[in-house]
């Protein structure tokens, strides 16, 4: 079976929000101050972590690898 491509992973369970969900969410963001306020940021406009919160660390990882590549 063949792994899903990362775009389509979701991220928030909770609120269905995509690896690809969090990089178009970054691309509408004029600057990036620090991870903490990118991560406030995008949870604005995806509304990610604001379900049960589980995926706070995984959100913060996405947003790191995207905003290192």
């Amino acid at each position: 079976m063949a792994m899903p491509v990362k775009e389509n992973q979701i991220i928030c369970n909770c609120k269905k929000v995509s690896y690809s969900d969090i990089e178009q969410a970054l691309h509408q963001l004029n600057k990036f101050d620090d991870v903490l306020k990118t991560f406030e940021d995008v949870q604005k406009i995806t509304h990610c972590s604001t379900g049960c919160g589980g995926c706070h660390a995984k959100v913060m990882d996405a947003i790191s690898e995207l905003l290192m590549a």
